[in-house]
């Protein structure tokens, strides 16, 4: 049977950077995306291809019922899935309070924020796992920040969704731990990426980052990447329930 890494979020970014990485280490991958031009998936897919391995490309939202399943029964005749990997960046960043009210967060862009960045690791588990897609040795990983637990202007909605989702993978690595399949939540350290460039104020993020990460430098997608192969490449399942730091040591400076 052949092993698949799913990954939501895989067109640019982290996403984009673990599915180069698990392609050269010779597992197959499919990859979800929502908005991004063909030619740059045709750049990612072709070069995922020169690795030897097969690649799935699939078109959506993440949070599509019927899509979902559909992917699901694609991967169900092709194999199982041996890395999932949630890595989606799609929220609203507005303050929660404000004299105008186009300005500031409502309950739809709340809700939204939450069910896409947090809420949809479950939903997408919920349906592997019925579909006897997750084996023994399968790892799960899903993309947090120290946002989950700090906050900056305009930061509130992703935050609640961050500490959803590291909420939702503590009890997954509870409830499948019986199975042997980890799940583990992964904090990089500040990453130059699209959707980071998408939130007010990352100029001085990035300014401070630089200045204070004792590594030198900010954290990069295939830091990232680099460890999820790695891990991906154990059967073993001990190691669940965690928030994993991959950030140079940037979270324990003051």
């Amino acid at each position: 049977m052949k092993s698949w890494a799913l990954i939501l979020g895989a067109s640019s970014g982290i996403g984009a950077a673990c599915a180069k990485k698990l392609a050269e280490s010779g597992m197959n991958i499919y990859g979800i995306y929502l908005r991004k031009p063909q030619s740059v998936i045709d750049e990612l897919e072709n070069y995922i291809k020169s690795q030897n391995v097969e690649v799935v490309f699939h078109k959506m939202n993440a949070m599509n019922d019927e899509k979902r399943l559909e992917v699901v029964n694609n991967l169900a005749k092709l194999g199982y899935v041996k890395t999932f990997i949630h890595s989606i960046a799609f929220g609203t960043l507005k303050p929660m309070l404000s004299k105008d009210d186009h300005s500031t967060l409502n309950q739809k862009n709340i809700e939204m924020t939450i069910n896409v960045m947090g809420s949809s690791l479950v939903y997408w588990a919920q349906d592997l796992y019925k579909a006897n897609l997750l084996k023994q040795g399968t790892q799960i990983f899903s993309m947090t920040s120290s946002g989950g637990r700090r906050q900056w202007p305009s930061y509130g909605a992703v935050s609640m969704a961050k500490a959803t989702l590291e909420s939702a993978s503590r009890q997954l690595a509870i409830e499948l731990a019986g199975e042997g399949i980890a799940v583990n939540t992964i904090q990089a350290g500040v990453t130059d990426t699209p959707a980071l460039r998408k939130i007010p104020g990352n100029e001085k993020m990035i300014e401070f980052a630089n200045k204070q990460n004792p590594s030198g430098r900010l954290t990069l997608p295939e830091d990232i990447a680099d460890y999820v192969s790695l891990l991906s490449k154990s059967n073993n399942s001990w190691m669940t329930g965690n928030i994993l730091r991959i950030d140079g040591g940037e979270d324990i400076i003051g």
